[in-house]
């Protein structure tokens, strides 16, 4: 029986409700939008033709609120829900409160997601396919770490109901794996309210290879061939590109034969995805089903042409297929790197925080799947991805010669972001000529980070502090997020002859201005005269000449009246000494010298353990708190010995930075 969707509620945030909108609004689908009071802002909710607050920010009362969203939908008039990933898309008690609702659920029936979305029952309906995969074992946390043994370890463990890598370990030492279940679990919980677990042998230099297939609900299967997703960072898929440089024919015919055979005796229908692992011989294992849309589908859409989302919705409608499996081509490569707000250069800590300035790479070939914009705030709350850069290509070389190029024009200023980490890897001679596995990131991560730490200090410092300085003295530095412009905007500067402290992320440089001209200077840096001229200025972007050489660089000021000038797509952190605020800082809590002081939290995020309580005797590295942030845990550890003296936060309090989250005397 057809059915008539006019209307979807999108039930996710972000990039992928945007990108589902869109296509929506393309096919002359009306749209209505869900939000917790934190997201009120966000561009999905702009975007959508209606939108609803469903709650504050607690998870639980907004984005995995089954029976609340059922209600939004029914109030709104909606014909049908998709899901996007995360969330409550691979939950079969959601498919199964709309089914009753008379909602359509965009996506598969509950009878095939309980089989594949769990991941243990997708292992034990696979096996009887016939389809290869690797040992593993299942049960209660005391059974796992009883039986983990008979595999032989490294183990991989594994959230039963999960899905892009959260709450997934590699354990290495039996001693270990006690915690490791406790933290997965607590995860899992967290992300996907069931905190289930499992685990699997654990295959060395793995190849991490899927096949995106569709299916209706008429029996018809077919596959849109194969992404390769092998380049990860704790258990994350970074980077994903099509077709796989890895496989040969004859694999890639067999692993799509394979992904069909799954897909036909679960009787799927929507979009799903089958994951597998392939090891140095090419064989292929089964690793787990994706019942749902993947966050990589893009690369898959630009090989070959296919709209994913507008077939799911299609599909949702009681439709046929439209493509037979003969009708299915690749067709050049694609590439997609996935942006994150995290500091690369500090483990990786999440960034949450107000941008200064977002602007994307304008360039053709370039697809930008993004839920944010200039005016947003990347909130703590949430996953830390804020877009994905895919790139087209006539082959995997020019797509990632592009993909590098768009890298380096891609400008996010007031946060941190791994856009400069994952340059380094479409750089690194190792992706260049696909010597990667899983483990890549992980066994070459300080190779990439020096990488990235010496293409900065390859630029010589002079150049940004001078293009900093001629926006400044130019008196029009743009305030993206500032109430109103500085004392010294609005009065201007003493312009005939300035010295200036001028702080370049930690150094310091002492400069002598000389005003030439309108829009020229002579600088003195370091004993060194340069002249600087103003080319072009306007929409954050410098166009300057030092000595004759022409320079381009985008700049911003933040909340701190600090400011942020990217060159060759890296970013430098500026401070004026010289400058009177009209805000005097609040004094910061008093360290306590080395005797001890306040363990302060580095970033928003939640309490989700405390391991000590007051009068504890702690060693260095004792793990005290774990700190939630952007569904990341964060373990902040005692940076010497000492003793508890006070615990200043609760389980489950919400903190923000630098809050003092317990003192503590050293010994």
């Amino acid at each position: 029986m057809l059915k008539n969707i006019q209307k979807i509620l999108v039930a996710n945030r972000g990039e992928i409700a945007v990108r589902i909108m869109r296509t929506a609004k393309r096919m002359g689908i009306r749209t209505a939008a869900i939000y917790s009071g934190i997201d009120h802002d966000s561009m999905h909710v702009a975007m959508a033709d209606e939108a609803f607050c469903i709650g504050h920010s607690d998870l639980s009362e907004t984005y995995l609120n089954i029976s609340r969203i059922i209600e939004t939908a029914k109030n709104a008039n909606c014909d049908a829900i998709h899901p996007g990933y995360g969330f409550l898309a691979e939950n079969p008690l959601f498919v199964t409160a709309c089914r009753a609702t008379g909602i359509i659920f965009i996506g598969p029936g509950p009878e095939a997601m309980k089989i594949m979305g769990n991941k243990i029952e997708a292992r034990e309906f696979v096996k009887k396919t016939g389809v290869p995969m690797t040992e593993g074992v299942t049960g209660s946390p005391a059974d796992l770490i009883r039986t983990a043994s008979s595999l032989g370890f490294p183990v991989l463990l594994k959230a039963a109901a999960g899905g892009g890598g959260k709450g997934m370990r590699i354990v290495y030492d039996p001693g270990e794996l006690h915690e490791a279940i406790e933290s997965a679990s607590r995860q899992a919980r967290a992300y996907f309210g069931d905190d289930t677990v499992y685990i699997e042998k654990y295959i060395e230099e793995p190849r991490h290879i899927e096949v995106q297939i569709l299916g209706d609900e008429h029996g018809n299967i077919i596959h849109l061939f194969e992404r390769e997703c092998s380049i990860q960072r704790r258990y994350q898929k970074i980077i994903e590109e099509s077709p796989s440089p890895t496989l040969n024919e004859k694999v890639r015919q067999k692993m799509g034969e394979a992904a069909v055979r799954i897909g036909k005796e679960a009787g799927y229908s929507s979009a799903g995805t089958i994951e597998f692992l392939v090891d140095k011989q090419l064989d292929f294992y089964f690793l787990e089903m994706n019942t749902r849309i993947q966050v990589e589908h893009p690369v898959t859409e630009l090989v070959t042409g296919i709209d994913i989302v507008e077939e799911q919705i299609h599909i949702a409608s009681g439709r046929k297929l439209r493509l037979s499996q003969d009708q299915v081509r690749q067709k050049g490569h694609a590439i997609e790197c996935r942006i994150y707000a995290e500091d690369p250069l500090n483990n990786f800590r999440p960034s949450p925080g107000q941008m200064s300035l977002y602007l994307e790479p304008d360039t053709p070939g370039i697809r930008i799947d993004s839920g944010v914009n200039s005016a947003s705030e990347v909130k703590s709350t949430f996953d830390p991805m804020i877009s994905k850069l895919v790139v087209y290509g006539k082959d995997r070389d020019e797509a990632r010669r592009l993909g590098l190029t768009a890298l380096k024009e891609y400008t996010i200023h007031g946060i941190s972001t791994n856009i400069g980490f994952l340059a380094s890897l479409l750089e690194s001679r190792a992706f260049i000529s696909n010597s990667i596995s899983t483990k890549f990131c992980d066994e070459h991560l300080q190779d990439l980070l020096a990488t990235m730490e010496k293409e900065k200090k390859d630029i010589p410092l002079h150049i940004p502090a001078i293009a900093y300085l001629l926006a400044s003295l130019s008196n029009t530095l743009p305030v993206n997020c500032c109430e109103k412009p500085g004392i010294w905007q609005q009065i201007g500067y003493w312009r005939d002859l300035m010295k200036i402290r001028l702080f370049v992320d930690e150094v310091e440089l002492q400069v002598s201005v000389q005003n030439a001209m309108k829009n020229s200077y002579v600088f003195d840096i370091s004993g060194q005269k340069y002249d600087g001229n103003i080319d072009h200025w306007g929409n954050n972007r410098l166009v300057f000449s030092i000595k004759g050489h022409d320079h381009t660089a985008f700049i911003s000021e933040d909340r701190d009246s600090g400011a942020y000038v990217s060159l060759q797509g890296i970013i430098f952190r500026f401070r004026r000494t010289d400058l009177l605020t009209e805000n005097t800082p609040a004094a910061g809590q008093d360290a306590g010298g080395p005797s001890g002081g306040h363990i302060t939290s580095p970033m928003p995020g939640k309490v989700i353990k405390i391991n000590v309580s007051a009068g504890d005797k702690v060693k260095k590295g004792q793990v005290l708190l774990i700190i939630e942030a952007m569904k990341m845990e964060n373990l902040i550890a005692a940076p010497a010995e000492g003793v508890v003296q006070k615990i200043n936060v609760g389980l489950n309090q919400m903190v923000e930075t630098s809050m003092p989250l317990l003192d503590l005397t050293r010994t």
